[in-house]
């Protein structure tokens, strides 16, 4: 089975002819003018379209395709997922993850003590901040996202190794 991301989420319509409202969740939104096609998941169907035109208004993409030219066929993708699969992806620099594949990570510092796992990234607008949370507690310990605390990240072994600034606790 196919690994997807999510790049964007149907908010509405735009005009009688079918286009789409789209709220862009990929750090790139431009990304929607190098695509040929998308794949919307909406009420757990995923359906393939073919982008005729992507056009811009304010924070939004207006997302034109091939297979949807009525408005009341459109309102039918609201709340979708437009979704790409992995092979469409932005290659990643050197020290850059997918936001998905942290996750469930579990997160220890340099000095092996177990803090938890990775249940939910911030983004802060300087830095993400991650929240850690073990079993059992309430509370997140939250991490920022910098070179001085962020020292591996390992992917396979799904483990993030961090050392903690004074006053994080």
């Amino acid at each position: 089975m196919e690994n997807y991301f999510e790049i964007g989420k149907i908010t509405g319509t735009h005009g009688i002819r079918g286009t789409m409202r789209v709220f862009p969740t990929t750090q790139d939104p431009t990304r929607f003018e190098r695509l040929k096609e998308i794949t919307v998941e909406i009420r757990g169907k995923q359906e393939l379209f073919h982008i005729q035109k992507v056009a811009y208004q304010k924070n939004m993409i207006l997302l034109t395709v091939k297979e949807i030219n009525d408005i009341n066929v459109a309102e039918l993708y609201k709340n979708g997922r437009i979704l790409i699969p992995d092979a469409a992806a932005i290659p990643l620099e050197e020290d850059e993850y997918y936001t998905r594949d942290l996750y469930g990570m579990q997160v220890v510092t340099d000095e092996g003590e177990a803090l938890g796992e990775l249940v939910k990234i911030y983004e802060t607008g300087a830095n993400d901040v991650y929240a850690v949370k073990k079993d059992g507690d309430a509370k997140e310990l939250l991490i920022p996202a910098i070179k001085d605390c962020i020292l591996k990240v390992d992917i396979d072994a799904r483990v993030m190794t961090v050392h903690l600034l004074e006053g994080l606790r």
